[in-house]
């Protein structure tokens, strides 16, 4: 290899005009134009197109040259040059060796179908926009932390092995746990709770489960959610603290991967709305009436549908907080609405463009009594939930929370059109491999 190159990240490269780099990736697309060989690299941070040219290299480097494929490994050095009619930058091979030649690539060009995408994920995650989308993702879950950082959050692990359900037992999976059963978590909300009066405002970030047997563009059986809960906080503040985590996590991907979402061909005008203007507010029965005025079927007691926050969410620029549902069809721990008690304290955030549902949020029931009978209620076993009504008896404050699904925003943001290429490796009623 060249003595003397400068080790460095395709990220960085602007930085190095007219300067002899190494870098290690692998050959995602390569072509070939008589003296001159293409290589497209990737090297985990960017991409960057590599120029062979036969009168820089003598015979031997040149015919093993010949012998890349696509996926091949291999250790690079080379001039950064400007291109001369793009905003990019290339690379002038001097040396290379070669860490691995790759078997024939099993993902070509050509239409292979979702199926054949799925069942190679494994392999499919290295495409440029599959590529992209993960890095989106990451940008988001980092401005997450960072945001609960900068607002006095304090980030509790909840547990995934729970002996109760956060809402109902028909959409977990259960578990053996020993002599017992157990279930996998689908919120960690009760167990934040707990942290609650230890810390003020608290959060947690991990996979969750549901067992429902949905097989909608929305849906994973497994995903990443995000809790937060926070003491002496009302409705509106609560939507609040949720209005500005979802702008600056935008904020963050705007700023910072503008080259991700030109791979994706994202129109950002939706998302610079996210960030410039005041989110929508409506109640539940307004949006009812507006989705019966645009040919819904929706009834005034029944929950949105996905088509019905579609419907809904075409119709607006930007992200609706819907509020006070029926209280019958949220979960026994909201509070109910002073004014009206057959609604519930909360509210969901519908993202725009159509992508609907990506939080939930209520007031908790503060009171023992109140929260046990609702336990009751909704058909659970209040004994079950000793440890959490026990929440109610020691200093019993005003509180409330939210959560969100990551994969539904990141399907937002990217402009997907399903929420399995959201995550790296999606498990849904039909997949469980790889």
């Amino acid at each position: 290899m060249e003595k003397g190159a400068t080790k460095i990240l395709l990220k960085d490269i602007k930085s190095y005009e007219g300067q002899l780099v190494e870098i290690n990736g692998w050959i995602y697309n390569l072509r070939s134009s008589g003296k001159i060989t293409f290589w497209q690299v990737r090297d985990g941070s960017d991409f960057v197109q590599v120029i062979l040219s036969s009168d820089e290299l003598d015979e031997a480097k040149w015919n093993e040259a010949q012998k890349a494929t696509q996926e091949t490994s291999v250790k690079i050095t080379g001039i950064v040059n400007k291109h001369p009619k793009k905003n990019e930058y290339e690379i002038a091979l001097k040396d290379f060796n070669f860490y691995q030649i790759s078997e024939e690539w099993p993902i070509g060009n050509k239409d292979h179908g979702i199926d054949f995408l799925m069942d190679n994920r494994h392999l499919w995650l290295r495409a440029k926009r599959q590529w992209a989308i993960q890095r989106v993702r990451n940008t988001l879950i980092q401005a997450t932390y960072e945001f609960f950082k900068n607002n006095d959050f304090t980030k509790i692990d909840s547990p995934i092995l729970t002996p109760n359900a956060g809402e109902n037992t028909t959409d977990l999976f259960k578990v053996k746990y020993f002599e017992e059963e157990a279930y996998l978590s689908q919120t960690g909300q009760l167990y934040l709770e707990a942290a609650l009066p230890a810390h003020g405002r608290v959060y947690d970030f991990g996979p969750t489960f549901r067992a429902e047997k949905s097989k909608t563009r929305r849906h994973l059986t497994e995903f990443w959610m995000m809790d937060a809960e926070m003491a002496f906080i009302d409705l509106n503040g609560n939507l609040a603290v949720q209005e500005a985590l979802i702008k600056s996590m935008i904020k963050a991907v705007l700023a910072t991967n503008q080259n991700e979402l030109i791979i994706l061909e994202r129109d950002t005008a939706g998302l610079q709305n996210v960030i410039t203007k005041d989110f929508y507010r409506m109640t539940h029965a307004e949006a009812v009436k507006e989705l019966q005025a645009l040919g819904s079927d929706i009834k005034e007691d029944e929950d949105l549908g996905g088509d019905d926050e579609t419907l809904l969410t075409k119709k607006y620029d930007n992200p609706i907080f819907v509020t006070n549902y029926p209280a019958k069809i949220k979960a026994f721990y909201s509070s109910r609405n002073a004014d009206d008690p057959e609604l519930a304290e909360c509210a969901d955030l519908l993202a725009s463009e159509g992508y609907g549902e990506i939080t939930s949020a209520s007031q908790r029931e503060a009171d023992y009594e109140t929260l046990k009978q609702r336990i009751i209620d909704f058909g659970l076993k209040a004994e079950d939930y000793q440890w959490y009504l026990d929440l109610r008896k020691y200093g019993s404050v005003p509180h409330g929370g939210f959560g969100f699904g990551l994969e539904r925003i990141v399907t937002w943001v990217c402009g997907l059109e399903h929420v399995r290429e959201a995550i790296p490796f999606a498990r849904t009623l039909n997949r469980l491999w790889p």
